[in-house]
């Protein structure tokens, strides 16, 4: 069906003729060295952009609203790129997912303004990382959540992380590494969810910083084992020192759930 649609839909515009596409993604990221293309490494972004080459045969450059790292999973990644070809914007999802490996695929597709930057104009961004705490069923989850049956106080957890909401310098949840020049975050909700077997952390912020959350998620894991009380936290932050804080999370429990724009 997509060779038919290939026939049908796809013609050259004149040199200049570009039409911005968004697309919504999502993508299971256990075998991707993740989102964005490295040198002799297997990426998201590598597929999408061979997938868009092998239906109009065009070689893009994708943007997108913000990176994952390797083992990383995204509900509702957003990306652009510009494409001569007619397809109409809204059919960009279903001739993109004929070429597309399984654990990648688009969820919607729509025309966007020219000047449209997933990244600047995004409003704020929602991720979830999520624990599995039962010993049966970690065969399944191994890849796509933080397998661990260690004994939680999840209501101390939740004390805590309501402390990492508003406005702070996160500098004390960062990776090293990091390129940014400010390290100020608003935090809008940090929340806790427990439905077992499954506890999940649900953050949505106006940015974040280098693997801020799993960093809080590997903090908030201290203080739900008791080796922190929930009170230390707006300590850490006001250190500004990463050594104050918890352990990195592993990569495998952490989604990009939703990525807000003006207008909805």
């Amino acid at each position: 069906m997509a060779s038919l649609y290939l026939a049908e839909e796809i013609r050259g515009r004149e040199e200049g003729d570009l039409q911005r596409i968004k697309l919504v993604f999502e993508y299971e990221g256990t075998r991707y060295h993740g989102l964005q293309v490295q040198e002799n490494a297997h990426t998201v972004q590598r597929e999408m952009e061979s997938a868009i080459h092998n239906l109009t045969g065009e070689w893009v450059k994708m943007l997108f609203a913000g990176r994952t790292d390797t083992g990383v999973h995204a509900v509702g990644q957003v990306g652009v790129f510009d494409s001569g070809s007619t397809i109409p914007a809204d059919r960009w999802a279903y001739a993109l997912n004929s070429y597309l490996p399984e654990d990648v695929r688009v969820r919607s597709s729509e025309a966007a303004g020219a000047d449209f930057h997933p990244r600047y104009q995004a409003l704020s961004k929602t991720y979830r990382y999520l624990v599995y705490r039962s010993g049966a069923g970690q065969v399944f989850y191994r890849d796509r959540a933080l397998c661990c049956r260690d004994t939680l106080d999840i209501e101390q957890m939740r004390k805590a992380a309501a402390l990492f909401q508003g406005v702070h310098d996160f500098r004390a949840f960062c990776a090293s590494g990091t390129s940014v020049k400010t390290f100020a975050r608003e935090v809008y909700r940090c929340e806790l969810h427990e439905e077992s077997p499954l506890l999940w952390l649900d953050i949505e912020a106006n940015g974040f910083l280098y693997n801020m959350v799993r960093i809080i998620m590997g903090t908030l894991l201290e203080v739900g084992r008791g080796k922190l009380p929930a009170e230390r936290i707006s300590q850490i932050l006001d250190s500004l020192d990463r050594s104050q804080a918890g352990p990195t999370a592993p990569p495998q429990g952490l989604y990009l759930l939703k990525v807000n724009y003006p207008g909805g």
